[in-house]
């Protein structure tokens, strides 16, 4: 890749750390809707950088796997002793020459059955399927923000409605106490209405509590603190069919992909093994200075050969290493028919628990309108004592709970419709249009794609790029 390349990897490394770097712990950051806890996530999500990095090893085992066709160059040093004894006419002579020899060694690989070519396509199926699997731990981390924010959200409107439960219970003692200082109830209905104040503050108190738990999740899950939300987020676009979303994952779910390269990876390793069993020639060559300890004389030193390797017997490793690829290769198609499996349930599962949460957020939408006017007329009813304080109570929090499961149900719609993007394989920055800095995987890939050596210009692009990384 060319320098031009490596600054542009250069510059987006440096953008992302900056976007991560301006959310400062203890300033006051307003996440106003989901976008921006999906921002948040995205730009500090430690797990997404681990595997970001466990991208750019497996990036390394191309260039790993491509150096082995390469020729190998040395400078050595030697320096050797030999021992000769020699008998003649029976007399024993001792030689002990010794030599220093320095100078260049070479080593090229000139034919293997094509094993190392087969070394390096299956790494790069392997880079492929990697890329599959970071795109899949996007979405666990996108997911995650959404359920922290749906759930601060939640929490958020239950203490509102557990506050608005409070100030009821207060003006329904009030109403209560005022009644029996007329005589018009007994001293019964203000304990009742006593005891249904205490139980709606304790119920605020647990629902503080909760909206506490669901603020530090959203601070792990998004890297910052929770503003003022702007309530439940719209939903978004979703197949029209349970079939038609199954069928999109089949195509493009990331772990269904990420499996797929896996295979093929490993169909590749079982023809590697097997090409091992066959010969291999090398061209081996060194060129230097040879100076005998024994006399005086300097020697330009310089040899060559050809060498062909044919393996006969090794105890039984190459062919045990043949059957161990075999038996890898079957379990990880195996691995791909589960993953297949797995998509299709869990699209249809996310689908129908969809459906599930539309229905009820709409029965329970109808539960509060009438639960609110049952509470009306039964609490004007009872200022004309047609009914009892413990009517009026009991009417309070049949509201209260039908208000609850509510926003309940309209917290699991959401939920159950970005669990369907999961799902799907949708659930992603650039599918959702994130203003984000998107990591490109192909550009760190393309500087080391070719292993280029440490004196190379891309090997300096390469150490501006792991300097924008911070990685010594």
């Amino acid at each position: 890749m060319s320098s031009k390349s490596g600054g542009k990897l250069v510059k987006a490394l440096a953008l992302t750390a900056g976007i991560a770097l301006s959310v400062v712990p203890g300033r006051a950051v307003w996440a106003d809707n989901l976008t921006d806890a999906f921002i948040g996530a995205y730009n500090t999500s430690g797990l997404l950088e681990q595997n970001r990095a466990l991208l750019r090893a497996a990036d390394e085992d191309v260039a790993i796997a491509l150096s082995a066709l390469r020729p190998i160059i040395n400078w050595t040093v030697q320096v050797s002793q030999d021992y000769t004894r020699s008998t003649t006419d029976d007399v024993v002579v001792r030689n002990e020459p010794s030599s220093f020899f320095t100078g260049l060694t070479l080593s090229q690989l000139i034919y293997d059955g094509g094993f190392s070519v087969l070394g390096k396509q299956s790494a790069q199926e392997i880079v492929l399927s990697t890329r599959q699997n970071l795109i899949d731990i996007e979405q666990l981390v996108l997911f995650r923000a959404v359920n922290a924010y749906l759930e601060v959200v939640l929490q958020e409107e239950t203490v509102q409605i557990q506050l608005n439960d409070v100030d009821v219970s207060s003006e329904e003692l009030r109403a209560s106490q005022d009644r029996f200082d007329v005589g018009e109830v007994t001293r019964t209905d203000v304990a009742l209405s006593q005891a249904q104040l205490a139980s709606a503050q304790a119920e605020l108190a647990i629902a503080r509590g909760n909206l506490s738990r669901a603020q530090a999740e959203y601070v792990n899950a998004v890297g910052k603190a929770p503003g003022a939300t702007a309530g439940q987020p719209s939903l978004p676009n979703l197949s029209g069919s349970e079939s038609e979303a199954i069928a999109f994952a089949q195509r493009n779910h990331p772990a269904i992909l990420a499996a797929q390269h896996e295979v093929r990876a490993f169909d590749l390793a079982v023809q590697q093994q097997r090409a091992n069993l066959g010969p291999n020639v090398s061209l081996n060559a060194d060129a230097g200075i040879r100076e005998s300890y024994d006399n005086d004389d300097n020697l330009e030193d310089a040899s060559i050969s050809l060498n062909f390797n044919q393996p006969i017997y090794a105890g039984g490793r190459l062919a045990a290493n043949v059957r161990r690829s075999m038996a890898t290769r079957d379990a990880s198609r195996a691995n791909l028919l589960n993953v297949q499996k797995d998509i299709t349930q869990g699209v249809a599962d996310a689908y129908a628990r969809f459906q599930a949460a539309t229905a009820s957020l709409r029965a329970s939408t109808e539960q509060v309108r009438a639960s609110q006017v049952a509470f009306d007329g039964i609490r004007e009813e009872a200022t004309l004592g047609a009914r009892t304080t413990l009517d009026v109570l009991n009417a309070q929090q049949d509201l209260l709970n039908a208000q609850l499961t509510e926003v309940g149900s309209r917290t699991e719609r959401s939920r159950a419709a970005y669990d369907l993007l999961q799902a799907q394989g949708l659930l992603t920055a650039e599918r959702l249009g994130l203003a984000v800095q998107i990591y490109d995987p192909t550009l760190y890939y393309n500087l080391v794609k070719r292993a280029p050596a440490q004196v190379s210009k891309q090997s300096k692009d390469l150490d501006r790029v792991l300097k924008a990384l911070r990685r010594d």
